[in-house]
C-alpha cells in the first residue's frame, strides 16, 4: 500500500472558537460586547492556567470568540505583528444597515479606521481593538439564494469572473451567480426560463 491511499483529510465543519489573549478582564468585557455588541456568555479560569479568566462571547453566529484575561496585564495598543505564520485580521459580519453607522460609532469613540472599503463583493472597514489586533467589519453585498450559503455563490461568482476575464469579483458576477443557483436549485414549469421583455 502507497502513502498516498493511507493518507485521508480531516473534515473540518466549520469554525468553533477562536481564542485571544487578552489583558485585564474588563478591558475584554468593554471590547467584545460594548463595542461590538459580542453577548458575554460563559465565564471560568482558565484551565491550563488558573492564574487566568476565560471569557466567551458570542459573535452572532452562535460560535465563540475566548478571550484569556490576567489581571497583571494592561492594554498595549501597540499594533500585533503581521508577520508570516501571523494572524493578519479578523472579520466579523455585518448588516449593510449596521456597516453604514460603524464610522461614526468608531468616530465616537476617538478609534482610528479606514472607512469604507470597497472589495467588489463585500465592503470593509478595519480598526484595531485595543490590544492593536487588526479587526475588519465586513458586509456582503448579496443575500444567497434560499438553501444555498456566501460560499456556494463565491465559488460560483469566481469561476464567472475567470471565464470572462474580469480581474477581481464584482456585483455583476454576484447577480449572474445568484441566477445560475436559483435556475439549479429551484424548479419551474416553464420550459424556456430565459429573460424575456413582457413590455
Amino acid at each position: 500500500m502507497t502513502m498516498a491511499n493511507e493518507l485521508r483529510k480531516i473534515q473540518t465543519q466549520g469554525v468553533h472558537h477562536i481564542t485571544i489573549t487578552g489583558a485585564d478582564r474588563q478591558t475584554s468585557i468593554d471590547f467584545w460586547e460594548g463595542v461590538l455588541g459580542m453577548p458575554f456568555i460563559f465565564d471560568q479560569p482558565n484551565l491550563d492556567r488558573p492564574t487566568e479568566g476565560h471569557l466567551y462571547f458570542d459573535p452572532g453566529d452562535g460560535r465563540l470568540i475566548t478571550i484569556f484575561t490576567n489581571e497583571d496585564r494592561k492594554p498595549d495598543p501597540t499594533h500585533v505583528p503581521e508577520a508570516t505564520g501571523s494572524l493578519h485580521h479578523l472579520a466579523f459580519n455585518v448588516s449593510q444597515a449596521t456597516f453604514w453607522q460603524v464610522p461614526k460609532r468608531l468616530d465616537a469613540r476617538g478609534v482610528e479606521h479606514t472607512g469604507p472599503v470597497d472589495r467588489g463583493f463585500m465592503d470593509s472597514i478595519y480598526f484595531r481593538d485595543p490590544l492593536g489586533l487588526r479587526i475588519e467589519l465586513a458586509s456582503y453585498r448579496f443575500e444567497p439564494p434560499e438553501g444555498t450559503r456566501h460560499a456556494d455563490v463565491m465559488i460560483e461568482a469566481h469561476r464567472i469572473r475567470v471565464e470572462r476575464g474580469d480581474h477581481h469579483i464584482d456585483k455583476e458576477h454576484l447577480a449572474d451567480a445568484i441566477e445560475l443557483l436559483v435556475e439549479r436549485g429551484q424548479q419551474s414549469l416553464s420550459p424556456d426560463r430565459g429573460p424575456r421583455n413582457p413590455y
